[in-house]
C-alpha cells in the first residue's frame, strides 16, 4: 500500500502537532511537513510536492485561500488535494476557499478515523467528506449563499456562469438547488420520486458541466449562475 504524504497547515502548534498525531497513529500516512502560514505553505508544496494538504484559512503572512489560489495557478501543485481545515463558523472564507479551489473540508475537531478517511480519499482524488460533514458544509454554505443573495439581488452572473447553466437539463438544475440548500442524496430522492443512485448520477453530470471537483462547490456555482432563485 502507497504512502499518503502529507503536509500540516495551521497557525496555532498545538493544532498541528495534534493533527500529526493522529496521523501517524496508524499506517499509510506520512507527515511530510508543517507550515504556520500561507506562504511559507506554498513554498513547503513547492519543494516536498506532498499528496495532500490539510490548510487552515486564517493565518497570517498569507492566508488560507490566498495559498489555495497560489497554490493552484502553479502547474507544479495544481494537482495536490487540498482539505481545508475549517470550524464551520467562517462561512465567506469557505466560499472563497471553494472559489480558490480547494477539494473539501474537515472539522478541526474531527477524530482520527474521519481524518484519516478524509485525507485517503483527497489522496485518491475522490470526495473528502462523509455524508455527514458534506450534509454540514453543505448546509453552512447555502445558508451563506441565501444571505448575500438578499444583500446582494441584482449581482449579475458572468456569461460564462450562464453559459454553464444552460447546459444542465432541468432535472439537474433540479437536483443542484437541491444540494446547495443542504439536503441529502436521500432527501432528495425521496422529494423527486427517484432513486438515491439517480440522484448521485445527476449531481455527478452536474458537476462535470459547471466545471467543479466536489459536491460542496456546488454550492458556490449554483449561487454564481442563480440556481438558488425562487
Amino acid at each position: 500500500m502507497s504512502v499518503v504524504r502529507v503536509l500540516v497547515v495551521d497557525d496555532q502548534i498545538m493544532i498541528r502537532s495534534g493533527i500529526r498525531a493522529l496521523l501517524e497513529t496508524g499506517d499509510g500516512v506520512e507527515v511530510v511537513g508543517e507550515a504556520a502560514d500561507g506562504r511559507r505553505a506554498v513554498d513547503m508544496a513547492r519543494a516536498l510536492v506532498p499528496d495532500v494538504i490539510l490548510m487552515d484559512l486564517r493565518m497570517p503572512v498569507l492566508d488560507g485561500v490566498g495559498a489555495i489560489t497560489q497554490l493552484r495557478e502553479d502547474t507544479a501543485t495544481a494537482h495536490i488535494g487540498i482539505l481545508v481545515l475549517t470550524t464551520f463558523d467562517t462561512d465567506e472564507n469557505v466560499l472563497a476557499a471553494l472559489e480558490a479551489g480547494a477539494n473539501g473540508f474537515l472539522g478541526k475537531s474531527a477524530d482520527h478515523e474521519e481524518l484519516t478517511r478524509s485525507v485517503a480519499r483527497v489522496a485518491a482524488g475522490g470526495a473528502s467528506l462523509s455524508a455527514v460533514a458534506t450534509d454540514t458544509v453543505v448546509g453552512h454554505l447555502a445558508g451563506a449563499a441565501r444571505r448575500r443573495q438578499r444583500h446582494r439581488p441584482h449581482e449579475p452572473a458572468s456569461p460564462e456562469d450562464l453559459r454553464r447553466a444552460a447546459s444542465l437539463t432541468s432535472r439537474e438544475r433540479e437536483v443542484t438547488a437541491l444540494v446547495a440548500r443542504g439536503l441529502s442524496n436521500d432527501t432528495i430522492a425521496e422529494r423527486l420520486f427517484i432513486s438515491p443512485m439517480t440522484v448521485k448520477t445527476h449531481v455527478n453530470r452536474a458537476m462535470s458541466k459547471l466545471h467543479v471537483r466536489a459536491r460542496a462547490q456546488l454550492v458556490v456555482a449554483a449561487l454564481r449562475a442563480g440556481l438558488l432563485d425562487d
